[in-house]
């Protein structure tokens, strides 16, 4: 067994060895029999599992963000060893892209692309890249994230998520509990949700409470303002449909959780730095201090099953709770005694989160084919019978396009002994800009579902940018198509490097008679290359 990155040698022998004597099944098996009891005739039902180039491209691009290139898909095709598959997910989670690929989607769930105020978007990155490249706990991760203040230097990067929100505590309130215990309880800050009994106004305002007393010094105008707290200040509200108006008020608490009461502080001694002019107060107690710890705590069920159910959702493209951020007993999961065992073992693993992702991809779950069998004539999609089409993410739809075009085989050829992740990365991210511009989200707002846009159609069909990808550079796709002569060998090249498959009998044909018509043969696989790149096959992870 190869030890998984990260985790030293004698660590995998002894888990593997009480695993063995417990007997108990490896966690990719029992998410199979779990997800098969979900359905009464899933195993008649569900799709087969997926071919190798499917499940090439479908991996390649969840766990690094990018899709292989056609000399990898070649050489997996190739390769007939028998775990080729767990080789291939152990070498994706060593690799480089994957802490790439982990910075590039928790930057999205963390900060919902907003516009960077007062952290640097290279600190941030950074910051997150390099967690994910150590493997880092994820629980701690989190912990960094909701303790920083940007009072020091050195951790002020993971300030991000409360400075760049201006410490706007109602939009904080909103996303502590949506991102981090899977409750979108917007609508429970003026009163008690109307449709959902299980959000009370008194949580809202209970995870308020842990940075009520705190603001922005020396105001939050300053691109370099830290986190400050006074000693004290209570949390007050009034339900908008209690007519007496009645004023409560409620302690720091994380909802189903016990409250966290005060220390009585010292007369005279409230301030470990009291309050002045130009002086950033700090309180002998931290109101503030107490949140993470909260929020990640052991007896907190819903951080650890918020954040198996999210790593699931990358993976098969939709959660066991779906949407995310409705997790309540009107909305049950799909498997709930599925999504109790990933979000325990989770735990039980020490939050690892290459571990969940490896044991994810190797189940059969995640590796079914997205081909709807024939025999399938409804595909819930709860039900998980196939694999799921996920649209690409701007990111990886930028990466993918530069991998297909070989325009990243042309960058790292020119970088020559100088080619590492780091700086091939610096050359082919100015070229994300307009991916990130008609793709994305608009900044604040969370990034869910499909929709296509005529402005993406044009881009993609027409633009510029496309073109330059495309054009003819030493060692790129329409380089390597020109150089054959055999129109099925260049059939194949084009289909293999954009589509990660080969081409059909009739798409051979095809391809054929549009070369034996061209009167400018380079100008014409051009354009095959951008009808390949605009389908929307090129478009979803499938």
């Amino acid at each position: 067994m190869r030890p998984l990155p990260g985790i030293p040698l004698l660590a995998v022998v002894a888990s593997l060895n009480a695993t063995l004597a417990s007997g108990a099944e490896p966690l990719h098996q029992q998410i199979d029999r779990l997800i098969a009891a979900g359905h009464r005739d899933y195993a008649r039902l569900a799709a087969p599992v997926a071919s190798d180039l499917e499940f090439l491209r479908r991996v390649h691009i969840d766990l690094t963000g990018r899709p292989p290139s056609a000399t990898d898909a070649r050489a997996f095709l190739a390769d007939t060893s028998a775990d080729k598959r767990t080789k291939l997910i152990d070498r994706l989670l060593a690799s480089p892209e994957y802490a790439r690929r982990m910075q590039e989607y928790f930057d999205v769930v963390l900060m919902d692309r907003r516009r960077d105020q007062k952290v640097a978007r290279a600190a941030w990155e950074e910051f997150l890249r390099s967690a994910f490249a150590a493997n880092k706990p994820y629980d701690q991760l989190i912990r960094e994230v909701l303790s920083a203040d940007g009072s020091d230097p050195k951790a002020r990067a993971a300030a991000k998520f409360f400075l760049d929100r201006d410490l706007d505590q109602t939009v904080v309130t909103r996303d502590i509990s949506r991102v981090f215990l899977g409750r979108n309880i917007t609508c429970a800050q003026c009163h008690d949700h109307p449709l959902v009994d299980d959000y009370k106004q008194e949580h809202y305002y209970g995870i308020q409470a842990f940075f009520n007393r705190t603001f922005l010094f020396p105001n939050v105008q300053s691109p370099t303002a830290m986190i400050a707290e006074k000693a004290d200040g209570e949390v007050n509200f009034t339900s908008v449909f209690d007519k007496s108006k009645a004023q409560k008020t409620t302690p720091p608490r994380v909802p189903g959780l016990k409250v966290i009461a005060d220390p009585k502080p010292e007369k005279g001694k409230e301030y470990k730095v009291a309050p002045a002019k130009d002086v950033r107060p700090v309180p002998a107690y931290s109101r503030l201090s107490q949140l993470a710890g909260a929020i990640t705590g052991a007896d907190n069920m819903a951080f650890r099953r918020t954040a198996a159910n999210r790593l699931w959702a990358m993976m098969l493209g939709r959660g066991l709770i779906h949407p995310l951020d409705a997790d309540h007993s009107e909305n049950p999961p799909s498997h709930p005694e599925l999504l109790k065992l990933l979000a325990d073992e989770f735990a039980a693993h020490k939050f690892d989160v290459k571990w969940l992702l490896r044991e994810i991809a190797l189940s059969q779950t995640y590796q079914r084919s997205s081909e709807v069998p024939a025999r399938l004539k409804n595909v819930p999609a709860d039900k998980f019978l196939v694999g799921g089409l996920k649209p690409l993410s701007p990111e990886q739809l930028g990466y993918a396009i530069m991998q297909a075009t070989g325009f990243t085989d042309a960058e790292r050829q020119a970088l020559g002994k100088n080619a590492t992740e780091a700086a091939l990365q610096v050359r082919l991210a100015g070229n994300l800009a307009p991916f990130r511009s008609l793709f994305a989200a608009r900044p604040g707002e969370t990034e869910e579902g499909f929709v296509a846009t005529l402005d993406q159609t044009l881009f993609l069909k027409h633009g510029a940018a496309i073109r330059n990808l495309i054009a003819r550079r030493p060692g790129n796709l329409l380089d390597r198509a020109l150089a054959l002569t055999d129109p099925a060998a260049i059939a194949d090249e084009l289909f293999v490097g954009v589509l990660t498959r080969l081409p059909t009998s009739d798409e051979q044909q095809e391809v054929a008679s549009t070369i034996r018509s061209a009167s400018d043969r380079q100008a014409m696989l051009a354009e095959v290359v951008w009808a390949l790149i605009a389908s929307s096959e090129f478009r979803f992870n499938h």
